[in-house]
């Protein structure tokens, strides 16, 4: 059995290298480094994938997230609604502003952000919503899209784990996630289902003023050279990522119904023990891509499966362990514990388990066996 990888990209690029390399050559050849045609090349590609008027790449799906903000014009004292339950970047660039982060609590089912909570949180000095489609599944968007038209709010997505899931929305139209709020943003990171080789982030709008001024933020407040019409940072994607993304576009598709596949062969594996809630997903449906494969164990045996997984050679994770309202960095006394029942109880159950395009079934069927053994 091939060596078991949480994110195999090696042998993911065996399958482009070719294409890649090729493509990396022509820029070393042009040196074209930065905002060169490659870069225009895949943000065309991506505006037509995406099917949103405007993608803007940048450097890191960080500061994808804090120039959105910027461009919306936020500002210090201003309340941002977002998850409790994702990783730390999301608040991290609400805090760098000298805004106001509100983190609540996540639903059971999909481990996305609350609408209740959402709801629940509002007041008058909060001015946005940032949903994070955690783990590849797209979030209440309806829900939260009518909460924002209802009290005048920008929602912000967070796509960086689930770019090309779609949306159905309630009239059964479908909207790839990450263009159905004000503003999208999303990280290429390498282990992303659409990485690059380094870093490399996007912004994504339909709005042609706020596509303007993010243009302009994202290299330096200039529209034309050493003019300095806004408040900007360097945050640019180089045209050797944009080779990658390029080359990965296509495949895309590709990529999440196999990652989709691998979803369902360990649901049904684990399907047997009632010690495991798997996500749930309908097979026929895309709006969810697993960017991660993450059970939940309520025998209270996950830290002891952990170790016992890695003894074996299985990469595994847990995806968060330390909810954002008890960091160090982000506690608050306007914070309940009471109020995360949901973020707490996942903080102590969550597993994620080696989730990638080139899983083989008996890779799939070593780790289920391993895990099911464990687990009676």
């Amino acid at each position: 059995m091939k060596k078991l990888q949480m994110v195999d990209l090696k042998s993911q690029y065996e399958h482009i290298k070719e294409t890649v390399n090729a493509g990396i050559q022509e820029v070393l050849d042009t040196t074209t480094y930065i905002n060169g045609p490659k870069v225009q090349e895949f943000q065309k590609n991506l505006e037509q994938y995406l099917g949103v008027k405007h993608v803007i790449p940048c450097a890191n799906g960080t500061d994808a997230l804090q120039i959105a903000m910027m461009g919306l014009g936020l500002k210090p004292g201003d309340e941002v609604i977002t998850a409790d339950f994702t990783f730390a970047a999301t608040v991290e660039v609400v805090a760098l502003l000298g805004l106001t982060p509100v983190l609540v609590d996540v639903e059971e089912d999909t481990m996305n952000i609350s609408v209740e909570a959402i709801q629940k949180a509002i007041t008058p000095k909060t001015k946005a919503i940032v949903p994070v489609h955690l783990f590849g599944r797209a979030a209440n968007m309806d829900a939260i899209m009518d909460l924002a038209k209802e009290h005048n709010l920008f929602v912000i997505e967070d796509n960086a784990q689930a770019i090309g899931a779609n949306y159905t929305a309630a009239n059964g139209t479908k909207t790839k996630v990450g263009a159905i709020g004000h503003v999208g943003a999303t990280s290429f990171f390498p282990s992303k289902n659409l990485g690059c080789y380094g870093d490399g982030g996007a912004i994504f709008t339909n709005d042609d003023e706020l596509a303007h001024t993010i243009r302009g933020i994202v290299n330096h407040g200039m529209y034309e050279r050493y003019h300095h019409d806004v408040v900007g940072v360097n945050s640019r994607l180089d045209s050797i990522q944009a080779v990658v993304l390029n080359t990965k576009l296509p495949l895309l598709d590709s990529y999440n119904q196999a990652r989709r596949k691998a979803a369902k062969a360990y649901n049904d594996a684990f399907s047997v023990n009632e010690n495991i809630i798997t996500p749930a997903f309908d097979t026929t449906d895309d709006d969810h891509v697993f960017h991660q494969y993450v059970l939940r164990i309520t025998n209270g045996k996950r830290n002891a499966l952990l170790t016992h997984l890695q003894e074996k050679g299985i990469p595994c994770a847990i995806y968060y362990p330390i909810p954002l309202h008890k960091q160090k960095a982000y506690a608050d006394t306007r914070y309940n514990d009471a109020d995360f029942p949901v973020t707490n109880m996942f903080a102590e159950q969550v597993i994620a388990l080696p989730m990638h395009t080139e899983l083989e079934k008996e890779q799939i069927d070593f780790i289920t066996k391993t895990v099911l053994e464990f687990i009676q």
